[in-house]
Order: structure tokens, then sequence, then C-alpha cells
């Protein structure tokens, strides 16, 4: 029997080339979202990495011998992907492993619209149809009728089109921005949806596509890897910078001071955009932002609602509440008018907006929408999880003016407005800590309270 257990997580698919993925995997998992996403035909992009066009091309083949077509857009974002999926409504493949090393590649699905799917919307199906293929328990090429066809297609123009009939950039003051690509998509996609006729100078930074990331491993959620352009914003006296991950799904924005804006401070700004465009419209931010998101949502009239950790949480309340614009701490940012689908470049262009409309230097505009310290992302190795937070509950439970609740991991908040959320990792025996807190004092002294607990 084969076993695609190692590669398929809860919402997309991802392995070591070629010891855990290979084109035969992508073959058969091509056959199988075929058949479970249904439709016409699918549309397929890949990323830079040396192994994505034969792994994306055996998965058009899969798709094909079941008769079902392909559009096959080439090199691509991830978030241009989900415009394929979007204005085609077909569904869509992107062969991507994000920020992960070289080594590593994958597949992000989607169902027609750019509609998420996940284990529990037919990720498992395709998982069990694929291990059916591989192992011959059916036979993938069984098909009758005639094959599907492949046609090429180049969806870049009309990404960065729609992108900028949404945020209208051509009345900015004169802007100096260096983009971070991190040798990933964002090489692609940020030319050509900056550097056309705007009025911005775009100082480029690692734009080669280079799967093997010679720089910088392409990961902006890790420090280490915003200094070249930290320093870079520095030297040129740019206004901001933006840096991209692999896929070009997520960014992150750094100020003229070269200082990080916190990603909870862009998700509270571009709210603040969306709710002047539709007055009283719903905000989703997940539970990990910043408590100054639902505070500044509400006092700009909107109405903020709480989810979960996650893309298919986010985009399924989304479409449950008809909310206009979402986001999350780790720089994923979701819009209505983009299939309810993440695209941080949509993001970077509401903070350019915002920033080329106001003469004052980003840190400044920021500071409204930062209120509170917080510790980051704070990661502990441990072998009893479940043990662990079960300590830090009862450690806190009962305590005066505490108040518990566990709609993902186990989140606690003090009576002087502090607050901290403990998750266990999906794929890794990790502990996640976030801690917030009206100042840097308070949030050293709730992290390391509760790191005592988790780390005995």
């Amino acid at each position: 029997m084969a076993d695609l257990g190692s590669i398929f997580k809860a919402y997309d698919v991802r392995g070591v080339i070629p010891d855990t993925f290979n084109s035969d995997i992508a073959r058969a998992i091509g056959a199988a979202f075929a058949l479970v996403a249904g439709g016409p035909a699918v549309v397929v992009s890949h990323d830079m990495r040396p192994s994505s066009p034969e792994l994306a091309r055996a998965f058009a083949d899969g798709v094909t011998s079941q008769g079902v077509d392909v559009v096959f857009a080439g090199l691509g974002s991830t978030d241009l992907l989900y415009y394929g999926s979007g204005s085609l409504d077909l569904p869509g493949a992107m062969f991507t492993a994000s920020h992960n090393p070289a080594e590593y590649n994958g597949i992000k699905m989607c169902r027609a619209g750019a509609a998420p799917i996940s284990a529990e919307t037919g990720l498992a199906d395709v998982r069990g149809l694929a291990e059916d293929f591989l192992s011959g328990a059916k036979d993938l090429d069984a098909h009758e009728g005639p094959k599907g066809t492949v046609t090429e297609r180049d969806l870049l123009p009309g990404y960065a089109d729609y992108l900028r009939e949404l945020v209208d950039l051509s009345g900015s003051r004169q802007l100096k921005v260096v983009v971070d690509a991190g040798n990933g998509m964002g090489g692609l996609t940020v030319p050509a949806v900056l550097e056309q006729g705007l009025p911005l100078e775009v100082v480029p930074l690692y734009f080669e596509l280079d799967g093997t990331f010679p720089n910088h491993p392409a990961n902006p959620l890790d420090p280490d890897n915003l200094v070249d352009l930290q320093a870079k914003v520095r030297e040129t006296g740019a206004d901001l910078g933006l840096a991209f991950d692999g896929d070009a799904d997520r960014c992150f924005v750094i100020d003229e001071r070269g200082e990080p804006v916190s990603p909870s401070a862009v998700t509270a700004l571009v709210a603040s955009q969306e709710l002047k465009r539709e007055p009283g419209g719903t905000i989703i931010h997940n539970l990990i932002t910043s408590a100054a998101v639902p505070e500044i949502v509400t006092e700009r009239g909107g109405k903020p609602v709480r989810t979960r950790v996650g893309h298919s949480f986010i985009k399924a309340t989304m479409a449950e509440t008809g909310a206009i614009f979402g986001g999350e701490h780790s720089a994923h940012y979701y819009f209505r008018d983009f299939w309810k689908a993440d695209t941080g470049m949509l993001a970077a262009m509401h903070v350019l907006r915002v920033l080329g409309a106001d003469e004052r230097p980003l840190s400044q505009i920021t500071q409204e929408y930062s209120r509170y310290a917080a510790s980051g992302e704070v990661n502990s190795r441990v072998a009893d999880a479940a043990g662990r937070m079960a300590a830090v509950r009862a450690a806190f439970v009962g305590r005066d003016g505490v108040t518990v609740d566990e709609l993902d991991g186990l989140s606690v908040t003090l009576p002087d407005g502090a607050w901290f959320n403990l998750r266990a990792s999906n794929t890794e025996p990790l502990l996640r800590l976030n801690v917030e807190a009206p100042d840097d004092s308070a949030v050293t002294r709730l992290r390391d309270e509760v790191l005592a607990l988790v780390r005995t």
C-alpha cells in the first residue's frame, strides 16, 4: 500500500525531493485532484524551485489522464494562481514549498473560485485516491474517452491589472521602496505590478529567480532574513521596505528607520482603509493578532470577528460573514475582492497608498496602529505537549480576573489586559507561545512565567 501521510498536511502537500515527493507522486495527485475537484479544467502554476517545472508538468499529465483540461500558467506566485482560479472559476494547483528550504517542494490546491480545500473538505479524498493509483488498487490510465488538453496561458498581465484596479497608486507622492524578493517569485510579480508607470522608485534586492536561495532563506518571518533589507532601506534613505516569502503570498513591511512594522499593525491599517470604502464592514482577525486590531476596527465603525489560526478558518469565516478583509499575525492578508484569498502584494499596495497620500513617515503613521508590546512567537520543543498545556492551564484558571478560552490552543487574558496564547504545532513537537502586554517589562514577566511551566 502506498502511504502519502508524510506529505499530506492539513491544508497542502509538502515533502523532500525526491525522497518523499517526486514526479510519479505528483502525477497520481493530479489525477486524484481532477476527480475530486471537478470542473472542466485545472489551472496549474509553479515557483522557481529547480524541481517545480517537472513536478507541475507531471501533475498536469495526471489531470489530463482523467479527461480534464489544464490551463498551464508556468512561473507564478501563489496569489497569481489564486487570481487564475478566481478569474477563470476553475480549481487550481500551485507548486511551491513557500518559505521552506530548497530541498522541499509541495502543492497548494484550491477549488474553483480560489475556494480553500483542506483535509476535511476534500484533501483527504485526494490523498486516498492518489494512494490507490500509486499502489495499483486503481488504474490511473483506465479513463475511457479522450484525454484532456494543456493550454499555455500567461496570467501575469491580468493579475497585475486586477491588483492595480483594486488599489490605485497613480495619485501617490513619489516614494522610494526597497523590495527584497529573496530570490523568490516576488522577483517576477513586483516588476509587473509596481514598476509600470507608477510614482514609485523600486530598489530591487535578490530579484533573480533562484530556488536554491543563495542569499538568505525566503522566510521573512525570521528576523535574520530581514537584515539585508533593513540595511538597504537605511542606506538608500527609502520610504519603506517590503519583504516577500518564496511564493510571494506573504509580505512584511519595514519602515523608513529600518524597523519592522508588525503584521497586526498592517492588518489594522488595511482594515481602516477597507472600512472607509465599506463602512460597517466585517473584519476577520485570528486570535494571535494584537488586541489593537479589534479595538481599532470597532473604533472605525467595523465589526471585528475572531477566528482560529490558519487560512482555511479565515476563508471559511469570511464566507460565512461576508467580511471584506482578514489578517493574520504571520502576514497573510485576505481580501473579499480577491476571492477571499490571501495576497501580500495587495496588502503592500494598501500600505503604499496610505503612505503616498500622507507627508508623514511610515513610522509615525503606524504608531496609531501599534498600541502594545509583544513577544513574537516563542517556540519550545517538548515531549508531552498536552501535559505541558494542562500544567499552564491549571496555573492560571481560577485566578482573580483571569479569563480563559480554548478556541485554538489556550488563550489566557489577565486583568491588566496582558494575554497569551499557547498552541501545539500541527507538524512538530512544539508549543508556540505568543504574549502581548501594555509594555515590554510586562511581556517579559508573563513570557517567563509561562515558559517556566512549559519547559519544566
